[in-house]
């Protein structure tokens, strides 16, 4: 089966999130089942000068009134399709923000470019290759369905992914009169949206599947509360709709051969793992004593409830507890972990900014890790800590739900508990989390099984994989 994957960032090119991890390891995890993908991205300067031997396979002249050229190239086993389109992507700033990190003004235009340049290659411009199949992440791809079913060229089977539907890619209506689309798709079955022109309201419309990255978060976006107000879109296709939780690249993040981290270490011997925890308390100027190390790994976010983490800083401290914590955000977070970690030398600190090699170090080093999110449409963060060893302390939510199996009790009895979740995800729910883990981390018997049972999680794309494959099965199957 041939497949045509749309994505705005792809790991190891460029990456703000998740998205990029998934849109990177599971064309690598489809491979073994038979199923080609190429993968088409955006040309930003970074990818353009990271890949080599690119070679030029087709031109358009107009594409939504800009010069483009598709590059094909092989890296690092994934087989990539390059929109090279400088006047929409070779500028500075990251994917979707200037340096001064306001959005590119002309967002909607870079990725409905994206879209169309899929629905074309869909439909056959490429010499020798037509996908039988397409597969769009999130809201910046999720316009190639829509220029597909309203396009004057064959429409292909499609899946749109829903990684985060809190980002939707909603504007003006003033621009639709640039998408190159028909009138009648500015309708309540295309993508008119309130009045504005939703890029991911019009790919939900329009796929002929819908998945999302977990099936509790499948469930949840249904509901008023987390559907952010396309609950009653989806719930009108829930038949169309599947939650698949994400895996992770267990080659990339393997604490047996990881070379990001100081000593490398396995569920059945754990004797060097001391040595990370010792890095990490070095490299964060933490107390070398035996109080809980706590990670962070995350955008300083009200999503990722770190204003919930600002306010236990001192609760965490008082307990013996340390705080390392390695991200960016909100300007206002920033400053009060900043304020934390002033208040409390050798107890609390800060890394502002993204660092990976430093995040595998935090997993493999720390004890606990801290995931208060509100919402968690997957999660990767406490995949990546089972993997490692690292306690995943969680609210109870989406993907984190689906994902971590708290120490209840029975749990425990059982051995199968892999790390404490916490509901209602509040200022009280976490600090009972945290009062229960202290105690958890003084038997330290019981905390050694539970670090092993989580290493022992399967947390890898293989399932996961061969359920998207069998969906793409079904979408091929039936046709249009």
């Amino acid at each position: 089966m041939q497949v045509l994957a749309v994505a705005s960032e792809i790991f190891p090119l460029v990456k703000t999130g998740g998205l990029a991890d998934v849109a990177g390891a599971l064309p690598l995890a489809l491979k073994p089942l038979g199923i080609r993908t190429r993968t088409l991205i955006p040309g930003y300067p970074s990818v353009l000068a990271a890949v080599q031997g690119a070679v030029a396979c087709h031109r358009f002249d107009d594409l939504l009134g800009e010069e483009a050229t598709v590059l094909e190239v092989e890296h690092r086993g994934l087989d990539l399709l390059i929109l090279d389109a400088p006047s929409l992507y070779d500028r500075a700033g990251g994917p979707y923000l200037d340096p001064a990190g306001i959005d590119h003004v002309d967002n909607w235009k870079r990725f409905a470019a994206l879209s169309r340049a899929a629905a074309e290659i869909a439909a056959g411009v490429l010499s020798g290759w037509q996908p039988d199949l397409v597969h769009a992440h999130d809201w910046q791809a999720a316009m190639a369905p829509v220029y597909m079913r309203y396009g004057l060229v064959p429409e292909r089977p499609s899946a749109v992914t829903i990684h985060n539907i809190a980002f939707q890619g909603q504007f003006a209506s003033s621009i639709f009169a640039g998408l190159d689309l028909p009138p009648h798709a500015f309708s309540i079955e295309g993508v008119e949206y309130y009045g504005d022109v939703g890029f991911l309201k019009g790919g939900l419309q329009t796929t002929h599947a819908i998945t999302t990255v977990s099936p509790s978060y499948a469930e949840e976006i249904l509901t008023p509360a987390f559907g952010m107000g396309l609950e009653g879109v989806i719930g009108a296709r829930v038949a169309d709709l599947t939650g698949i939780v994400n895996g992770i690249d267990a080659h990339v993040w393997d604490p047996a051969t990881d070379p990001m981290i100081s000593a490398h270490y396995s569920a059945g011997n754990m004797k060097r793992r001391p040595e990370n925890r010792r890095a990490v308390a070095e490299h964060f100027g933490l107390d070398q004593d035996q109080g809980p190390i706590f990670c962070v790994v995350s955008r300083l976010t009200w999503q990722k409830g770190m204003d919930l983490l600002t306010e236990v800083a001192d609760e965490i401290v008082a307990r013996g507890g340390k705080l390392a914590v390695l991200g960016s955000g909100d300007a206002d977070l920033e400053s009060a972990f900043r304020a934390a970690a002033a208040r409390y030398p050798g107890r609390v600190g800060l890394s502002l900014g993204y660092n990976e090699p430093l995040s595998h170090l935090m997993q493999a080093g720390s004890d606990a890790i801290l995931i208060p999110s509100r919402f968690e449409p997957c999660g990767l963060t406490q995949l990546y800590a089972l993997r490692y060893g690292c306690i995943p302390v969680v609210g109870h939510t989406g993907g984190l739900a689906d994902t971590v199996i708290d120490a209840n009790e029975a749990a425990l009895n059982a051995r199968v508990a892999t790390g404490v979740q916490f509901s209602p995800i509040d200022l009280s729910g976490l600090r009972l989390a945290l009062r229960r883990t202290f105690r958890l981390y003084e038997n330290q018997k019981l905390w050694t099984q539970m670090q092993k049972q989580g290493m022992k999680s399967d947390v890898s794309w293989e399932k996961s994989a061969e359920t998207y494959a069998a969906l793409y099965a079904r979408l091929v199957s039936k046709g249009i």
